[in-house]
């Protein structure tokens, strides 16, 4: 295909303008695209839509915001469309539906008449924008995100005039400094009137679907009728190669619009043979080898072509340009230097990530677990507050001072965990804590210890300067992402130290941990020593096996395995060969523990947590003299990465591979026709499918249903009771195809990694937490096909309003976004409870993850020397003054409790500061209540500073109470709250 667009595109350039070429999918609209830009072709390229009739949108959602913006971009300003088949066939907004409108510096705003636009357009009103096509407005200041813009806009009024246009910041929600003169919004669905919407909307409820939610978000997009039209009646359109059967096929998996005899008789591109496509391999060399040719060189920029080593002669020609076309003739070589990229961001946590939420289960540091009930204002004495309302068994309340707020912890167990509600004013709840404080010591004492003699111990260096090692990095076939890089990099570092490595990796399955482990089996190598990989399942370890024989053969490299399916003779000519040093690197489970090896220089453990206490025991007598290197699937909080990273080397990585595709979600209502058009789907594109059902009771019922419904399907069931032996086996036949459908439990959710499994159904998916969820869904789309995942729900009707939010906040963002955050914070909670291991889970039940975790990390910290065990003091303040953030700055209870408990965990002033400058910034002037627990926040850290522990005012009198008892009264100004506030400001800022 390349070699035919190159000439079409170099013989007629000049003749493109509102022209339309038809890719079959967007691997090759993106070839098209660099083509296009090789020749300074004007062009832009609309994203690969395979929703058919019916579909809910919302599971499309990057695709649609990407489809308005560039079809506006076509409209307007011309050039050429790049457009997949799929994308085609379907009717698209017409050019006068496809309208924007202007904000600019000194106009003038009519709230009403925008908020009517704003909602016609299909912008969604929310709390907090954190995505395109969402808008919020509070009081006199507009956020919004266009979503023809990469970033969204903060808008500040003064009455009805705008006073400043700023960009802001999705992670943090506060703006930057630099104004903006004006901008554009283009509508999310299409620019309509409220007389048109209400048509849509009549024909939305006559559209036959199984979309959860029906309305036009979800299926505005099929009835555009008059409001839409298809490009090939309006464009001259080419295919870019001899489609076939495609379009047949497109018509098989569901019903679209267009007119399939029109599409296969629109014009094909003619196929030419002058050019012809090669695959990268060693540019320099090919460069070298063509010298009697014309060639052109493409490179990023300048760095690109150093790093290669290529000095450029003033016969080549240099195109500067992000890239890749690799063509070859009897005259001319067209050559790229670059690499695919990913385009993946990494995963940010939401600015509401550890939000409560009435019903809550919540763990007080004190009082122990309770339910979060409401946030109530408390008058005293005629001053006001806001108070955390909690329940506690018996009926009884606590009632927590708001600036209290860090002395609270959600409630986050195992799956499905419910905790016994604590008992007010009895003892056992500080008993238990007591106890794991004295637990988590012990184990702190041994984490620290081990690093400690780790550190004494003088460790093997490694040579990783090695030329193969860069030869062994290219041959990868993908770009290494800047996070696997990084890890690279600090192992490296550990390697060639001279000390003892200890490092722990983790990052999402599929993310390319196997790939940095293998550049230090490499070094490790090459340096004349053996490594050992071991694996928590044999499947796990013969998946690690074949990849590592893949990669590392070719270099020299000898890679053995050792399982219970591996023979007897041949187990004992490995072992044999192991201790001769005959084998350079082993693959194995927990087995390999008790191997002799000729010169064991590296340990590599995926998934240590899996491990049995005795197993463990093994290793840590195993790695106490070698460099030893750990991987988890599951990311690690922050704060306990810090506490560790003083005693042991962290990595992680954040973002997805380049290849790895999106997994397409969908939230829907089951039924038997619905499993059988899931199933089908995937079985016609030769894939498998993962049925996840949570109950061994019911799952072999369950197994007879799916067989009524479609009996030829091949199932096999899996489930905790099924022995292991059974298991692996069940698992290598699905691996090798043998049945259709993996029916079990949700013990897949660490599961292994099989690129042929792309869809996955998860039945009463609103039982599940969204971390699981989120886990599950990552079990697909692991191959270069793209994922398909189903959460079903048996009635939609009886579904609370909370869940229904937190499973379309999974169909509505395949990447990011709110219910993406949640998940990655209790994946973060899972994974700090990796490291502690299974026999800690009776502790955690107790008290929660969060509130374990961050015992930990003190205990660690405490242990190793980073902070004093009484550095952090609570102190009672109650002074005659009303300090609330106030409901009409931010009606918002939740964003409220996210900034009382960003407030209450500050630990210097200028922490407060930085958030009353983001709270101006994000909801206008702050009101006199606001600007006074602020205030009092202040006042509470100068007096952890000063060691008091506590202050009251009664009329104009101060009371001050030192940790030693000792009392200071001072007399205000008089009783008027501004002036008890800064008498007391002013006495606490005063130096000792």
């Amino acid at each position: 295909m390349s070699s035919s667009l190159f000439e079409y595109f170099k013989s007629n350039y000049i003749d493109l303008n509102h022209k339309v070429i038809v890719c079959k999918d967007d691997k090759e609209v993106a070839i098209a695209s660099d083509i296009a830009s090789f020749f300074d072709i004007k062009h832009t390229i609309l994203p690969d839509i395979r929703a058919y009739v019916g579909d809910d949108i919302r599971s499309f959602a990057t695709e649609f915001v990407s489809l308005n913006s560039e079809l506006y971009e076509f409209y307007s300003s011309g050039g050429l469309l790049i457009v997949p088949l799929h994308t085609i066939t379907l009717k698209l907004p017409k050019k006068e539906y496809l309208q924007t409108f202007e904000i600019e510096f000194a106009s003038v705003i009519n709230l009403n008449q925008l908020k009517a636009k704003l909602y016609n357009w299909g912008y969604s009103f929310v709390d907090i924008v954190e995505s395109y096509a969402e808008v919020s407005i509070r009081g006199d200041i507009i956020d919004i995100f266009p979503i023809n813009s990469k970033v969204p806009y903060r808008i500040s009024l003064f009455d009805e005039d705008v006073e400043s246009i700023r960009e802001f910041d999705i992670s943090t929600q506060k703006s930057n400094k630099e104004e903006i003169e004006s901008i554009y919004i283009l509508p999310h669905f299409i620019s309509v009137n409220s007389d048109e919407l209400n048509l849509i909307n009549e024909r939305v409820k006559e559209i036959k679907s199984d979309s959860f939610i029906e309305d036009v978000e979800s299926l505005g997009f099929w009835v555009l009728e008059d409001f839409g039209c298809y490009l090939f009646d309006n464009y001259e359109c080419f295919y870019a190669y001899d489609m076939g059967d495609d379009i047949d096929e497109i018509y098989s998996f569901g019903k679209v619009n267009a007119d399939k005899k029109t599409l296969k008789n629109l014009t094909t591109i003619p196929q030419t043979s002058n050019y012809e496509e090669f695959k990268q391999l060693n540019q320099k060399d090919l460069i070298e080898f063509h010298q009697d040719k014309n060639i052109t060189i493409i490179a990023k920029n300048e760095a690109v072509i150093k790093q290669f080593a290529i000095e450029p002669k003033k016969e080549y020609k240099i195109v500067y340009k992000d890239i890749i076309i690799n063509l070859i003739s009897k005259n001319e070589l067209i050559i790229s230097l670059n690499k695919t990229t990913s385009k993946a961001k990494k995963i940010k946590a939401s600015l509401v990530i550890d939000e409560l939420k009435v019903g809550d289960y919540v763990v007080h540091e004190d009082y122990g677990v309770g339910l979060f009930k409401s946030i109530e204002p408390v008058s005293v004495m005629g001053s006001t507050s806001d108070f955390i309302v909690l329940q506690y068994l018996a009926e009884d309340k606590l009632f927590v001072p708001a600036q209290n707020l860090e002395l609270i912890d959600r409630y986050v167990a195992s799956t499905g965990s419910v905790p016994m509600l604590d008992r007010l004013g009895k003892s056992s709840f500080s008993t238990q804590k007591a106890k794991i404080k004295q637990k988590l010591l012990e184990i702190a004492s041994k984490i620290v210890d081990m690093a400690a003699t780790r550190e004494l111990i003088k460790g093997i260096k490694i040579d990783v300067e090695s030329e193969e090692l860069g030869i062994f990095v290219n041959e990868a076939g993908f770009e290494y992402t800047d996070d696997q890089k990084q890890a690279i990099k600090d192992i490296f570092n550990d390697l060639k130290s001279g000390m003892v490595m200890d490092r722990l990796l983790s990052g999402d399955v599929g993310f390319g941990k196997t790939e940095v482990a293998m550049n230090a089996i490499f070094a490790v190598a090459k340096s004349g020593y053996q490594s050992m990989f071991v694996a928590p399942t044999t499947l796990l370890s013969s998946q690690h096996y074949k990849t590592l024989k893949d990669r590392l053969s070719h270099f020299g490299i000898r890679v053995a395995k050792l399982d219970r399916f591996v023979s007897s003779k041949d187990k004992a000519l490995t072992l044999k060969a192991l201790e001769h040093g005959d084998i350079d690197v082993v693959v194995g489970t927990h087995s390999l523990f008790n191997t002799k090896f000729n010169n064991l220089g590296l340990v590599i453990v995926d998934e240590e947590h899996k491990f049995g206490v005795k197993q463990k025991e093994n290793l840590k007598e195993i790695v106490k003299n070698v460099h030893f290197f750990s991987m988890s699937a599951t990311p690690i909080p922050r704060t306990l990465n810090m506490a560790l990273s003083t005693i042991k080397g962290m990595s992680q990585l954040l973002t997805p591979p380049t290849a790895r595709l999106g997994v397409r979600t969908f939230v829907k209502e089951y039924s038997d026709a619905l499993f059988k058009e899931i199933v089908n789907r995937e079985l016609r594109r030769g894939g498998q499918v993962f049925y996840v059902f949570n109950s061994i009771a019911n799952i072999n019922q369950k197994k007879d249903e799916i067989l009524e419904i479609n009996p030829k399907l091949k199932i096999e069931v899996l489930h905790s009771k099924v022995t292991a032996s059974h298991t692996q086996k069940i698992m290598q036949d699905f691996e090798n195809k043998k049945f259709n459908i993996l029916l079990s439990t949700s013990i897949i959710e660490s599961g292994i990694h099989l690129p042929n499994v792309n869809t996955i159904i998860v039945d009463g998916a609103n039982n599940f937490g969204i971390a699981d969820l989120h886990q599950l869904r990552g079990r697909v789309g692991r191959g270069t096909k793209e994922g398909y995942c189903y959460f079903l729900v048996e009635d939609k009707e009886l579904l609370s309003p909370e869940s229904t939010k937190r499973l379309l906040a999974l169909e509505n963002n395949s990447e990011l976004g709110s219910g993406h955050a949640l998940a990655y914070q209790d994946l973060e909670i899972r994974g700090g409870g990796n490291i502690l291991g299974a026999q800690q889970s009776g502790h955690i039940k107790n008290i929660g993850y969060s509130m374990y975790l961050r015992m930990l990390e003190e205990a660690i910290n405490l242990l190793s020397g980073t902070i004093d065990e009484d550095r952090k003091k609570d102190v009672d303040i109650k002074l005659s003054i009303s300090a609330f953030i106030s409901t009409e700055l931010i009606s918002e209870d939740r964003i409220r409790l996210e900034l009382y408990r960003r407030l209450s965990r500050c630990q210097e002033v200028n922490d407060v500061y930085e958030i009353e400058e983001e709270m101006i910034d994000r909801f206008g002037s702050l009101d006199t209540n606001t600007k006074q627990f602020l205030s009092i926040i202040i006042a509470k850290i100068l007096s952890a500073q000063k060691e008091i522990k506590s202050i009251s005012s009664y009329g104009d009198n101060i009371t001050f109470v030192y940790e030693n008892d000792t009392k200071k009264l001072i007399k205000s100004k008089s009783k008027d709250e501004d002036d008890i506030i800064d008498t007391t400001l002013k006495y606490l800022r005063k130096k000792s």
